[in-house]
């Protein structure tokens, strides 16, 4: 299948309501209006696709970017999303939710995830930074700890509890879900992030539309009364 072949598959599918429930979540740019179900119909017979993940992407229709998301290649395949790749996508990222998602996603299950995640984390742009937080929160939900660098993440959850305050909106909101991350699936630091999270208190930001900031001790504690912190994902994707 070709890029244009699905634009012309996935655009009757399309409807005004899911795109103004997008738009209220923060989606801008050109956009159909696709359910993620449809285009996840469409993963299912694409598979994996590295060709055909670019030219989606390039196209600048969020549905179609999203669905790059979902078919783009993982670590194990070849080829396999470059750091030229991962740069050039988080620079057309046309909104926070492609930025945060998406591209986040991608980077994790990338060769390149720790690397570009620790590059992002301090660009200056609040999209760049915002994305290399969520991309870091991918990466403690889906490896084994045994693969992860503890002292790291126990830095970088002081870096969140010193800078936090600090930051433009998208970066405060990644680095909440960092903590919520690290304290969800990273059994041994679940104190050290509740911890942390009451050092900062709650966190504001100023969100469009419907979305709104959880609180990391309630999401935390939910999932220990469930019995599965440490609980890892086996995909970033969603």
């Amino acid at each position: 299948m070709t890029a244009q072949q699905i634009l012309n598959d996935i655009k009757p599918l399309g409807s005004e309501g899911y795109r103004n429930i997008l738009a209220n979540h923060g989606v801008t740019g050109p956009c159909y209006g696709v359910k993620v179900e449809e285009l996840k119909k469409i993963q299912k017979r694409v598979k994996t696709d590295y060709r055909l993940a670019l030219d989606l992407y390039d196209t600048g229709i969020y549905d179609a970017m999203y669905l790059a998301g979902l078919i783009a290649p993982d670590a194990t395949a070849t080829p396999t999303m470059s750091k030229k790749d991962l740069r050039k996508w988080i620079a057309k990222a046309n909104c926070d939710a492609l930025a945060q998602y998406t591209v986040a996603w991608v980077a994790a299950e990338s060769p390149h995830g720790h690397d570009i995640a620790l590059e992002w984390i301090d660009s200056k742009q609040e999209r760049v930074a915002a994305a290399g937080w969520a991309t870091l929160s991918s990466l403690v939900a889906t490896k084994d700890d045994a693969d992860l660098d503890l002292p790291e993440l126990k830095q970088l959850l002081q870096r969140v509890q010193k800078t936090i305050n600090d930051q433009p909106t998208r970066v405060r909101y990644t680095m909440n879900g960092f903590i919520i991350a690290v304290g969800c699936y990273v059994k041994s630091l679940t104190t050290l992030a509740l911890q942390t999270a009451a050092k900062i208190g709650p966190v504001t930001v100023d969100l469009v539309g419907d979305c709104k900031i959880p609180s990391a001790p309630e999401q935390i504690h939910k999932v220990q009364k469930r019995g599965a912190i440490g609980k890892k994902r086996r995909s970033a994707k969603c």
